[in-house]
């Protein structure tokens, strides 16, 4: 099923030279805390209102379980409350979604405490705790759609731009499991785990068309239905077309007559199509999902022409998942999945030399596995058993020159994994849990690895949680890291890289102070070996990956949450981290030591709209040249109306509504680009109709 239905708008708002101040952070740290308590004692204060406040903690009580203790499955692969996870787990809801207007992954990642975004005008890049390596492509993210591994077999990219195959609106949940996962789910696994959670077909109940307007002559629509039938199956059905014109950007490296004077024209371009599909009967959930992505690429990465015309990437990916999932008894349940999936990208680079040619740069991988699980609890144990096998059957890398035709690379590989793991919750006292796992992995292409993860949780009151987590986790190098070259023209290969691996240790303390307010404290250290980083050679000046040192990293986090009865909601949070090679002591390059965030969204008077604003500081990255980005605020601003006509849900929003200018680091393939211009001031109209 292949819908196309794009609009398109241009409209962009000028820069205005006024400027979010790095102050605004403090200003709403200050007010958001005011919120927290001052906000109640103004309830509390209230004279003569017993029944009413009955009234408005029954829907305080409904908040909290919609928000606040919402159980989780990514942590321990079965259901459980976050305050007796084994790791620190946040997550972002179907409701945040549209009350912050997020339009993508990378939009809703970049919201969650201690991760950061960053985006070249071609992918998007999410930092976790202050590790976001340039030249990396999201490998040490571990994605998951429904539990489902959508990593594919050539990057391990975790897509979470225009490229992911999944519209947000798509979206139940977004649960984010912080630390190294690899006890339970292997490499990659390696920072985090980000299970998106998918809608059912109750959840639409019929037909729902929905069309944007946005500014860069942006246009997006989308066809989906979803219903639950009389015999108990579900179906979803979601079809999505994007089209976007992008910017004129200018880039001062470039600035020469010969190249237009630094400004790329016309190459901002973006355009993506995707479709999923879920069917779910009894124990049966059969998954289907297809995404094309063509994007113009204005930085002239790999020594390319700059400012010409055709220079673009195309990434497309197919998804097919068959899962059961039954109990066998009262204590036993039984899940098990076999799946596909194919991945393919192509990249078009002019290449200065006379003639003036095409280098075209493609990968076609094709995978299938296996999974299954038994899982259940007797006396004080939870217990968890699993068995993994993934056969990678093509992981095939390809560059060539179109015209005159000449090959440099035609590397052909396939590999094979297989997994065994196991993972036991014991309940030692009524407030004292000692949740334990371990996982054996081995790979065709580097050996096997063992990692554990061992948690104790301890509850001294109720409405308190206190965790002490240990794990190891590993990523293997995967074949772009390890073979890719183009005729050592650019890049050459690596033949020789071991595994990378991290020992994590964190302290997590979650209080609620109430029933809708909850406070969360954690500090973390990371200690991470053989890290596989792409450099440049100095002895031919050729990109090539390496395990090349120690690095450790460490920082603390904060967060506050809040829910009033009327649906009023407030989440800020703040984040320290430090991230150093220990050979040189020198801090990594796109690492920011601070980050801030802040959330309020609150129905408007009348009840027919309602507000969400955010608010993001990021601090100072270094650069691949050793430069300075300097820190940044980005406010963002969303109306939302669901009452304007039965059926009609509307949505306004802002992004950067000061208009603030700012850069994110390049990578190596960008030199002798060493910063990127992001977006200013912009906008996206949103219309939804379901009937």
């Amino acid at each position: 099923m292949r819908v196309d239905f794009s609009v398109t708008a241009t409209a962009d708002f000028s820069r205005s030279g006024f400027r979010a101040p790095v102050m605004a952070i403090a200003l709403g740290m200050a007010l958001s805390m005011y919120a927290i308590t001052g906000h109640a004692a103004a309830e509390s204060d209230a004279p003569d209102v017993q029944k009413k406040q009955d009234v408005q903690k029954k829907l305080i009580h409904q908040s909290i379980e919609e928000l606040m203790n919402i159980e989780v499955y990514s942590a321990s692969k079965f259901a459980q409350k976050i305050s007796e996870a084994p790791a620190s787990v946040s997550i972002v809801t179907a409701t945040d979604i549209k009350s912050y207007g997020y339009r993508t992954l990378a939009d809703i990642l970049r919201s969650v405490r201690g991760m950061d975004v960053t985006y070249d005008r071609n992918y998007q890049y999410v930092g976790v705790r202050g590790f976001n390596r340039p030249g990396d492509y999201n490998s040490r993210i571990l994605l998951l759609v429904d539990g489902y591994r959508v990593n594919d077999a050539v990057y391990d990219t975790a897509s979470i731009g225009q490229e992911f195959f999944l519209d947000v609106d798509s979206i139940e949940r977004v649960e984010v499991v912080r630390g190294p996962g690899s006890s339970i789910y292997g490499s990659n696994a390696f920072f985090g785990v980000v299970n998106v959670i998918t809608k059912r077909g109750r959840d639409f109940d019929g037909v729902e068309i929905s069309a944007e307007l946005a500014s860069y002559g942006s246009g997006q629509g989308r066809l989906s239905y979803g219903k639950q039938l009389e015999n108990g199956a579900e179906l979803l059905l979601s079809a999505t077309s994007a089209d976007s014109s992008g910017q004129d950007l200018l880039f001062p490296e470039y600035n020469a007559p010969a190249t237009n004077n630094g400004l790329a024209t016309g190459l901002d371009r973006d355009n993506a199509k995707r479709f999923y599909g879920k069917l779910a009967y009894n124990d049966l959930t059969l998954t289907a999902a297809w995404s094309e992505r063509v994007k113009g690429i204005p930085t002239a990465p790999y020594g390319s022409l700059f400012n010409a015309a055709g220079t673009e990437s195309t990434d497309s990916q197919t998804v097919l998942d068959l899962g059961y999932y039954g109990r066998l008894n009262e204590q036993m349940s039984l899940s098990a999945r076999v799946y596909y999936g194919n991945y393919f990208y192509t990249g078009l680079y002019p290449w200065d030399q006379p003639p003036v040619t095409v280098n075209k740069d493609q990968s076609w991988a094709e995978w299938w596995g296996t999974e299954a699980q038994l899982s259940g609890g007797y006396e004080n144990h939870k217990l968890v058993l699993g068995a993994e096998y993934q056969d990678n059957f093509r992981q095939n890398q390809m560059n060539q020159d179109v015209a005159p035709y000449f090959l440099y690379m035609d590397d052909r590989r396939s590999s094979t994994r297989e997994a065994l793991y196991v993972q036991d919750e014991i309940t030692l006292r009524e407030n004292l849990l000692f949740n334990a796992g371990l996982r054996y992995d081995h790979y065709s292409t580097v050996g096997s690895t063992v990692n554990p993860r061992l948690a104790l949780i301890y509850s001294p009151q109720e409405s308190t949680s206190l965790k002490l987590l240990y794990g190891t986790a590993f990523r293997a190098p995967n074949a772009f890291e390890q073979y890719y070259h183009d005729g050592n023209v650019t890049s050459k290969a690596s033949l020789n890289l071991k595994p990378e691996e991290i020992t994590s240790y964190e302290f997590v303390a979650e209080h609620e102070l109430q029933p809708n307010f909850r406070l969360t404290a954690s500090v973390h250290r990371n200690e991470i070996s053989n890290l596989i980083n792409q450099i440049t050679d100095p002895a031919d000046g050729l990109l090539v990956f390496q395990n090349i040192g120690q690095v450790k990293t460490k920082g603390a986090e904060f967060e506050a949450e809040r829910a009033w009865a009327g649906d009023t909601r407030l989440r800020a949070s703040y984040a320290w981290q430090i991230t150093r090679d220990q050979t040189t002591g020198a801090e990594l390059e796109n690492s920011p030591h601070h980050l801030a965030k802040l959330n309020y969204s609150m129905p408007m008077p009348g009840e027919a709209l309602r507000a969400g604003a955010e608010l993001q500081f990021t601090g100072s990255r270094k650069t691949l040249a050793g430069r300075s980005t300097g820190g940044y605020a980005v406010a963002n601003l969303t109306l939302l109306s669901q009452k304007l006509a039965q059926g009609l849900e509307v949505s306004a929003s802002l992004y950067n509504l000061f208009d603030k200018r700012y850069a994110d680091p390049a990578r190596p393939e960008h030199v002798p680009i060493d910063t990127i211009q992001q977006n200013g001031r912009n906008f996206r109209l949103k219309l939804s109709y379901r009937f």
